[in-house]
C-alpha cells in the first residue's frame, strides 16, 4: 500500500441527541489520542490513524483513516461501539462506506494451528502456533485475542465484518475468548509463541487448551491490542506470571541504551526463567513460597520499598496482575507517588476465584 494514500471508510449517522453524543465522544476519545477542533467539528489522532466527528443535519458524519485495513477496522469498530454506548435508549444506523465489506472475514483475524509445544516451567507451556500473513501483528499491540472451542470436539463459528464495523456472528457455537502476549513473533516462518500460566481447574478455558493442546489443533486468533510502551528514561515492570510473557517481551525490546527494573511474582524458584538482558536492566523474583497466587502483597510492598533511585524524572511504571493487587499499585502510584496518568498503566490481567477477563 502506498505510504502517502491511507485507507478510508465514512458514515452517517441519525440521532436523537447528536451534540450529547459528539461531547461524550470527545472527552473519551481525547484520553487515547490527541484531539483539535471543537465541539461541533473535531478530529483525533491516534497511533494507528485519525477519526473524524462533524455535526450534520440530524446526526453526526464520521471519517476514519488508516495505513492498513486491520487499523482501519479498529477505528470502525471503536467509534460504532462508542457511539451506541453514548446513545442510550437508541439503535444507531451506522453503514459504512468503505472498509471491509459485511460479511467479509475480519481483517484482524486469523486462522492459526498448533505447530509444537515446549514446557518453559512446570507452570507454564509454550505453545508455537501458525498462520499466514501475521507481519500486522508484529507491531502496536503486543496481545491477541485467542478463540478457544466452548467444549472439546466443538468446532466453532469465527466472526466476521459487521454493517456497524463491529463483529458479526454466523450461527453455530461461539468460542470462548482469552487474551494472550505474543511471547515471539517470526513473520517470515509465519509464527508466534504464546505462553499458558496452567492454572488448575478444568474451568479455566484457557489453561485448559494449553495444557492439552497438540500439534494440529485450530484456534483462532484477533489482534493485535494493548498498545506499545512509551519512550522513559526509566522503566519500572511489576507482574505476576500472567504478566511475564509481556514483561520478557517489552524488555527484549526496549532501546539498546534504555534503563528498566523488572520486579516479578511466581510461585516459587522452579518459576524463573532466563530472560535476555542487556546491561542497564535489573530484574529482581519475588517467590510467593507456596501461598497461593492472588493472596499476597508482594508487589505492592516491593514497589512502596523501591529506593529514591528508582524514581527518576519521567520514570513509566507498568504492572499486570491479579486485581486487588492492581488497585493497590494503582492507589500507590496516583495518591502516593501522585504521578501523573500518563506515565504508568496498570492493568488487572485476572482476579481471584474468578475465570475470564477482567475489567478494571
Amino acid at each position: 500500500m502506498n505510504a502517502t494514500s491511507p485507507l478510508s471508510a465514512r458514515t452517517l449517522v441519525p440521532l436523537r441527541s447528536p451534540d450529547t453524543v459528539m461531547a461524550q465522544l470527545r472527552e473519551h476519545f481525547g484520553e487515547h489520542g490527541v484531539i483539535s477542533g471543537d465541539d461541533g467539528s473535531w478530529s483525533v489522532v491516534f497511533d494507528i490513524g485519525t477519526a473524524t466527528a462533524s455535526r450534520q443535519g440530524g446526526g453526526i458524519a464520521f471519517s476514519v483513516e488508516a495505513r492498513d485495513d486491520t487499523s482501519l477496522a479498529y477505528l470502525q469498530w471503536s467509534v460504532a461501539e462508542h457511539v451506541c454506548e453514548f446513545a442510550p435508549g437508541e439503535t444507531p444506523e451506522i453503514a459504512w462506506d468503505g472498509g471491509t465489506q459485511p460479511g467479509a472475514p475480519l481483517p484482524y483475524f486469523r486462522e492459526m494451528r498448533v505447530l509444537r509445544a515446549t514446557q518453559v516451567t512446570p507452570a507454564m507451556r509454550r505453545l508455537t502456533l501458525g498462520g499466514e500473513k501475521l507481519d500486522r501483528f508484529a507491531h502496536d499491540g503486543l496481545h491477541v485475542r485467542l478463540l478457544l472451542a466452548p467444549k472439546p470436539g466443538i468446532t466453532p463459528v469465527w466472526p466476521v465484518m459487521a454493517a456497524d464495523g463491529r463483529q458479526a456472528w454466523p450461527d453455530g457455537e461461539r468460542p470462548v475468548a482469552r487474551v494472550y502476549t505474543i511471547r515471539r513473533i517470526d513473520v517470515e516462518a509465519g509464527e508466534v509463541d504464546i505462553d499458558f500460566v496452567l492454572h488448575e481447574g478444568d474451568e479455566m478455558p484457557g489453561a485448559v487448551f494449553g495444557r492439552d493442546a497438540r500439534a494440529g489443533d485450530v484456534v483462532g486468533m484477533t489482534g493485535p491490542g494493548g498498545g506499545t510502551l512509551p519512550p522513559a528514561p526509566h522503566h519500572l515492570f511489576f507482574g505476576d506470571e500472567t504478566a511475564l510473557p509481556a514483561i520478557s517481551r517489552m524488555l527484549e525490546e526496549l532501546p539498546e541504551k534504555a534503563r528498566a527494573s523488572a520486579f516479578i511474582e511466581i510461585a516459587d524458584p522452579s518459576e524463573r526463567q532466563e530472560l535476555a538482558l542487556r546491561p542497564g536492566i535489573e530484574l529482581e523474583w519475588l517467590s510467593r513460597e507456596g501461598r497461593p497466587a492472588g493472596t499476597t502483597t508482594l508487589l505492592a510492598d516491593r514497589l512502596r520499598a523501591l529506593d529514591p533511585g528508582h524514581w527518576q524524572a519521567g520514570t513509566y511504571v507498568w504492572a499486570g496482575c491479579e486485581q486487588t493487587a492492581a488497585r493497590s499499585i494503582r492507589s500507590f502510584l496516583k495518591s502516593e507517588r501522585r504521578m501523573p496518568r500518563q506515565q504508568y498503566l496498570v492493568a488487572a490481567y485476572w482476579r481471584r476465584g474468578q475465570a475470564g477477563e477482567v475489567e478494571d
